[in-house]
C-alpha cells in the first residue's frame, strides 16, 4: 500500500489561504451545532481563510492520520503545518477569538 497524497493533502499543503477544517459526522449532535458556526465563519473570513469539512465515517484514513477521537474537532492548516485543533462545539465568539489569532 503506498501512501499517496491525497486532495486533502495537496489542500492543506499548498492552499495560499489557511484551511479550516471541520472534522463531523451525520449522527453527531454537537457537530451539528457547530456547522452554522463554521458556515459563517466561512463567509466572514471569505478570501482569507479556506473551509473544508471532512466526514469522519467517509474519510477514515484522513480521520485516523490526524487522531481524531472526538468530534466536531476542528483543525486549521496553513502550507502543510497545523496551527490550531479544538475539540467540541465551541460558540461562534470562541472560534473567532482563535481564527483571529492566526488570520
Amino acid at each position: 500500500m503506498t501512501n499517496l497524497p491525497t486532495k486533502f493533502d495537496e489542500l492543506i499543503n499548498t492552499n495560499e489561504l489557511p484551511v479550516l477544517v471541520d472534522f463531523y459526522a451525520d449522527w453527531c449532535g454537537p457537530c451539528k451545532m457547530v456547522s452554522p458556526v463554521i458556515a459563517r465563519l466561512a463567509i466572514e473570513y471569505k478570501g482569507r481563510l479556506t473551509t473544508v469539512k471532512i466526514n469522519t465515517e467517509k474519510k477514515p484514513e484522513i480521520s485516523a492520520r490526524y487522531q481524531i477521537q472526538s468530534i466536531p474537532t476542528i483543525m486549521l492548516f496553513h502550507k502543510g503545518r497545523q496551527l490550531m485543533r479544538l475539540q467540541g462545539a465551541h460558540p461562534y465568539e470562541s472560534l473567532k477569538v482563535e481564527l483571529d489569532k492566526y488570520i
